[in-house]
């Protein structure tokens, strides 16, 4: 099954164009993140779309949970309408965070989920959504991609596996296709290698370079960087080493890429979880602008960052974490009068649901950043840390 989904992972015949596989936005070679440093990924028949959110990485997600809001989706024995949940739980839509200290109780908070609002449960859902989306694999129909599965390759492949009745009917022909494109992002170990120089330093076959580790303990600490607040840096209580994220939702008041198609519209505003794409929470307005907190391993093998991809360096995310709060004009524009246009890609009656109470955002303007140079420097080099293929030299190795 994984192999089928491995072969189908990397056809452009899939696409509407026959030009675009699930390769082209997600290269291995860049840890599954799309492999150029454009802001969007064309798409379309003729591959002249674009659409309005980079890409995010599809590694390290075969621990993701089907989102929720509250406990685990797993601990439920009977599906909750999520509605009703978030109605009553509005006066908590974001957890406190500070690196190194863990919740008291399980946060009712949105978590879990694929794609940066969390829409698709599953790995085979998430590969349906981009062949149907018209501004990027663009096929009009579930039909449409099963003839094309009907005259590939594969269906001699489909007919062992699911037995020769699979292609004369398309939805579970799709249907199972979409499974096996799971099934590889689960079984295949490059997606999820767990081959960093981290993962070395935590099992001492490395050492962490002066300026690595003090990165790691400015990551660590809540009252520098705080990162670990969000991205989870420490070995789980199940053993398993550290995804660097939590899963959880926030909202960040990243600015407003202009640069973005959909952006040259002044009324239009990506709220994440409650809209556009997203359509089941969009009462929810407690949740406008919150978007799901990414894996930081591979992290510097994106050129984008943030679920507009307004920054293209680790040191312009580094700088807005550090001055959002304390130096703004640093970080958005001016208007008319020179005022600092705060929050700008947010409508003003959603500002509340931005982050103003975990460090470093709880500083007040005019305040010390909470992170020098050297921090994040530091932060930058320990993020390096975090690529897979490491290798221990063996002199490394005999020091151990």
């Amino acid at each position: 099954m994984a192999q089928l989904g491995k072969a189908l992972f990397y056809d452009p015949m899939l696409s509407a164009s026959g030009k675009q596989s699930c390769a082209s936005c997600h290269d291995p070679a860049y840890g599954y993140n799309p492999p150029n440093h454009q802001t969007l990924q064309p798409g379309g028949p003729h591959l002249h779309k674009l659409g309005n959110r980079p890409p995010p990485s599809l590694a390290y997600l075969y621990r993701q949970r089907p989102f929720s809001i509250g406990p685990d989706a797993g601990e439920v024995e009977v599906p909750v309408d999520l509605n009703t949940v978030a109605a009553a739980q509005r006066g908590q839509a974001r957890a406190t965070k500070s690196a190194g200290q863990l919740p008291t109780a399980v946060p009712m908070v949105p978590q879990g989920g694929l794609f940066w609002d969390g829409r698709a449960d599953s790995l085979q859902r998430q590969a349906y959504i981009p062949m149907l989306n018209p501004v990027e694999m663009a096929n009009p129909s579930i039909q449409a991609i099963a003839r094309k599965l009907q005259r590939s390759r594969y269906l001699k492949q489909f007919a062992l596996l699911f037995g020769p009745g699979v292609a004369h009917d398309p939805e579970q022909l799709v249907s199972e296709a979409m499974f096996a494109i799971g099934r590889y992002q689960i079984e295949d170990s490059s997606i999820h290698a767990f081959t960093s120089k981290y993962d070395a330093w935590l099992e001492g076959r490395a050492r962490l370079g002066p300026s690595e580790l003090r990165g790691l303990q400015a990551f660590n600490d809540p009252n520098k960087g705080n990162c670990a607040a969000c991205h989870l840096s420490q070995v789980g209580k199940d053993g398993l080493p550290p995804l660097f994220t939590d899963t959880q939702y926030e909202a960040l008041g990243v600015p407003r890429n202009r640069a973005l198609p959909l952006n040259r519209d002044p009324a239009f505003h990506d709220l994440g979880l409650c809209g556009p794409y997203r359509k089941d929470l969009a009462r929810q307005t407690q949740y406008c602008g919150m978007f799901l907190t990414p894996t930081l391993r591979n992290v510097d093998r994106r050129a984008v960052f943030f679920h507009n991809g307004v920054y293209h360096s680790l040191r312009q995310v580094l700088d807005f974490y550090n001055l959002r709060a304390v130096a703004p004009q640093k970080i958005y524009p001016r208007i008319a009068g020179g005022k600092v246009a705060i929050y700008n890609d947010l409508p003003r009656r959603f500002w509340k649901n931005v982050d103003t109470t975990d460090a470093p955002f709880n500083r007040r303007r005019g305040d010390k950043p909470a992170m020098n140079e050297r921090d994040i420097s530091d932060i930058i080099a320990f993020l390096h840390t975090l690529d897979d293929g490491y290798m221990a030299r063996p002199a490394e190795e005999r020091s151990r």
